[in-house]
């Protein structure tokens, strides 16, 4: 009989693999930090799963390790809900929750550069991907049934490995995942070229917080995304 080990170096997310499953005989049990609750949640609202056929088993979080290094794991560094938010039954007593003010401070110092800059600093990362499509697989907000890279008889995504299509792809991505991106790390964890991807996702947070106001995905199931809603007193600057 083997051993369920749970530990400091678990880094990867859990509510991801509840896709394999989607039509369970039984209840799934899931063992759940902040930021799988809050995947969970994702999936919820995304219509992917339903809250009735998991079981979450909430474990509090002061911060997974990197394997590589032993140090506290990049993707944990900036977590703003260290404990779930959701479940079923808790293991071990809560830690101690901040909002990470901090979480933006890449995010403004890009804002300082030229245009010029900013393109040369993603072509730079955009010329290291190799589309092998992990920041899309362990992403709970990439759910869809068929990504529009696999459609191939529409042909949205080129097929060559070169900075157009690459861009092309990151782009779309983040633009997909605005507004329902729950900041979990788990695409620039899994990013085998180190592409800083959560700083794209964490401008256009910043973005829809600074037009929509304060925004948290996925925290609360009965608060929509802002880009999923319409309100007649939605800013308009762009038109």
């Amino acid at each position: 009989m083997g051993r369920l080990v749970w530990d400091e170096y678990c880094l990867a997310g859990t509510a991801k693999y509840l896709l394999d499953d989607p039509h369970p005989e039984g209840k799934i049990g899931v063992f759940v930090r902040g930021c799988d609750s809050r995947a969970i949640n994702r999936l919820i609202q995304d219509g992917e799963i339903k809250k009735e056929n998991v079981y979450l088993i909430g474990i509090p979080c002061g911060g997974m390790k990197d394997p590589a290094t032993g140090k506290t794991a990049k993707k944990c560094e900036d977590c703003t809900h260290p404990n779930p938010i959701v479940f079923d039954t808790m293991i071990g007593e809560k830690v101690t929750q901040s909002d990470k003010p901090n979480r933006f401070n890449s995010v403004n110092e890009l804002e300082k550069k030229s245009a010029d800059e900013k393109y040369e600093y993603w072509a730079k990362q955009y010329d290291k991907c190799i589309r092998c499509y992990a920041c899309r697989n362990v992403c709970p907000a990439c759910n869809c049934r068929e990504c529009f890279v696999d459609q191939y008889r529409v042909g949205w995504q080129g097929k060559q490995n070169n900075r157009a299509e690459n861009q092309f792809y990151g782009l779309t991505r983040a633009f997909h995942v605005a507004g329902r991106c729950i900041e979990c790390g788990e695409c620039e964890r899994a990013c085998p070229m180190d592409l800083p991807l959560m700083e794209l996702n964490r401008k256009l947070i910043k973005d829809i917080n600074e037009l929509f106001g304060p925004y948290e995905a996925a925290v609360d199931l009965e608060e929509k995304p802002p880009l999923g809603t319409y309100k007649l007193e939605d800013p308009e600057k762009f038109m």
